[in-house]
């Protein structure tokens, strides 16, 4: 069966130049001028990457991206104008699983459809059939211990606090937020930290490093921040 990718943009001449150019790379391709075409000609298919750019006419890609999130577990790839990084990050957000700026290179963005496919796929084995978070309020429990997001604590049993530095905990909350998720090294750095990083950036690594040993029953052998090799991290709130 072929891997399907939609993509939504207005640009004509963009959307016959992504098609023609994926259908020789053997997937099958969906193309939509605007969300509303996407809502009224997608339900019932099965998409496995959704190209949506973000400034189109009427419904916008962001507000897309969300309806596409709440449905399933589609991939998303933003495609943002140059200049505009509060559109990416905000996409980032949202749900999407990458961005790219416009205009792109089409073997770039076959690269990043391939890697977001990979991610997809990972996420179900890395996760397993562990639960989210319990969520009150402003707080997230996991294992023995409860993510205080809005007075940025964390604490262990009987209220026990947990020392963090500020970005360990931003790096914490950038997981905690997006459970059962694979999250690249660049996402997140956006997420934590708001900024962009290059992928190579192994930062991220030595923070998760020092946040295992402390929140980890056994930091050699992780239960709720876990490695996907080649693609990054999944935080999986029930330990499994």
């Amino acid at each position: 069966m072929k891997t399907t990718v939609a993509i939504v943009d207005d640009e004509e001449h963009l959307r016959e130049a992504v098609a023609e150019y994926l259908d020789l790379q053997g997937f099958e391709v969906l193309s939509f001028r605007s969300a509303q075409a996407f809502r009224e000609g997608s339900p019932g298919r099965t998409i496995d990457v959704a190209i949506l750019d973000i400034a189109m006419p009427g419904e916008d890609g962001l507000s897309l991206a969300r309806h596409i999130r709440r449905s399933g577990s589609t991939g998303i790839i933003m495609a943002t104008a140059a200049g505009r990084p509060i559109d990416r990050i905000v996409g980032l957000e949202i749900g999407a699983d990458d961005y790219l700026v416009k205009p792109y290179e089409l073997r770039e963005l076959l690269a990043r459809i391939k890697s977001v496919l990979r991610r997809v796929k990972a996420a179900p084995a890395a996760t397993g059939t562990a639960t989210p978070a319990a969520q009150e309020g402003r707080s997230l429990k996991f294992g023995h211990l409860t993510l205080d997001l809005d007075a940025r604590r964390l604490t262990g049993q009987e209220g026990s606090p947990i020392e963090l530095t500020a970005m360990e905990f931003d790096l914490l909350q950038a997981l905690a937020t997006r459970p059962n998720r694979v999250l690249s090294r660049g996402q997140l750095q956006e997420f934590a930290h708001g900024r962009s990083a290059d992928e190579s950036d192994r930062s991220i690594d030595i923070r998760v490093t020092r946040l295992r040993k402390k929140i980890e029953p056994d930091p050699e052998h992780p239960r709720f921040i876990k490695t996907v090799r080649g693609e990054g991290y999944v935080f999986v709130p029930g330990g499994a």
